[in-house]
């Protein structure tokens, strides 16, 4: 069994019933657009699945304290027509309500109208990424691929990537619905495309315990 702590992810089998997962489909529907991944500016009306009282929100707050909250969430819908591969990376970016000056915060960009930059990865390192799974993930269908242990390894160099992948190896994690898997947001991740493209849901939240330094802010909370 995986250990957040000593591998970098976990998940919690079932963590949400049928009938939440049902009603979070119908939440979605909106942005269900079969997209890559659309980010969602507004967490307030996935409170009830994402706010301090929450499923996701208890899982948070008991590996993050008290002050967890939902910083930024993207929902990837990987199906016949829309069926895409990622290679290995860390994610290193947050968003944030608009750009400005501070020291250690460098790389902006924006991504679909929202100011996006890379903080001290220390920040990075202190993040849980929750995935909330809507559809079954299978071998064939584009499980999350998860290199274990290296979110202890800081960041990692673009050119050190895949021998870092062939000292750690790859774990597959695959899902059913309602499951819940939870990663330290700096662990080394990839995903390939579906060989059965059946359609798979994923709403991927960042959860942050920190304030950012003034005057940024956290681009949504819910």
């Amino acid at each position: 069994m995986l250990q957040l702590d000593r591998d970098g992810a976990e998940v919690v089998r079932r963590a949400l019933s049928p009938d939440a997962v049902q009603a979070l489909k119908v939440a979605l529907q909106a942005h269900d657009e079969g997209r890559p991944g659309q980010r969602l500016g507004n967490l307030m009306e996935l409170r009830s699945w994402l706010g301090p009282e929450s499923v996701a929100g208890q899982i948070a707050r008991k590996r993050l304290g008290t002050h967890a909250a939902p910083v930024r969430a993207l929902l990837f819908d990987k199906n016949a027509t829309s069926n895409w591969a990622l290679g290995w990376h860390q994610d290193r970016t947050i968003a944030v309500k608009a750009r400005h000056e501070v020291e250690g915060f460098e790389h902006w960009n924006r991504k679909d109208g929202v100011d996006h930059v890379e903080p001290p990865f220390e920040l990075i390192e202190r993040m849980l990424t929750l995935r909330i799974h809507l559809d079954p993930v299978t071998q064939n269908n584009a499980p999350l691929l998860i290199a274990l242990g290296t979110h202890c390894l800081g960041r990692i160099v673009e050119g050190d990537l895949n021998g870092v992948v062939e000292r750690h190896g790859t774990y597959v994690c695959e899902a059913d619905v309602g499951d819940i898997w939870i990663y330290r947001t700096a662990i080394l991740h990839a995903s390939k495309r579906a060989n059965s493209p059946n359609r798979r849901r994923v709403l991927q939240v960042d959860f942050s315990a920190d304030r950012l330094p003034p005057p940024l802010r956290w681009h949504v909370a819910a």
